[in-house]
């Protein structure tokens, strides 16, 4: 198995990133490459939402948070909502230490993440 799994899926309500396994500098390039196919596929999108699930990640090193606020940033830039899905520590530890939880607001599941409505956690 890899180290670091990806895979896309575009439903009626938002394009969803999946990923699983460790994001750090040796894979991050995967991930970035995923992310920009994914953020391409969510501007065509009818409802303009990407939603990041990270909840099978089991390293999340700074490379990663580092390609997530990107991909953030450039959504933002391109009209494009990206909300990120996480409930598992290896990834909320990070966004929280750096103080990007104002910012990337984890939700926790898929579908709070796909209403948008509900305060993420």
């Amino acid at each position: 198995m890899p180290l670091l799994d990806v895979k896309q899926d575009v439903r009626d309500a938002a394009v969803i990133v999946s990923a699983g396994g460790e994001i750090d500098s040796g894979t991050v390039e995967t991930l970035v490459t995923h992310l920009d196919a994914a953020l391409a596929a969510a501007s065509d999108h009818p409802t303009r939402v990407l939603v990041l699930e990270l909840g099978n990640v089991t390293y999340f090193g700074s490379a990663g948070l580092n390609a997530v606020l990107g991909c953030y940033e450039k959504g933002l830039s391109d009209g494009v909502s990206v909300r990120v899905v996480a409930s598992n520590a290896e990834v909320i530890m990070p966004i929280e230490v750096t103080k990007l939880d104002n910012v990337l607001r984890p939700y926790q599941t898929v579908t709070d993440a796909l209403d948008g409505t509900d305060e993420p956690q």
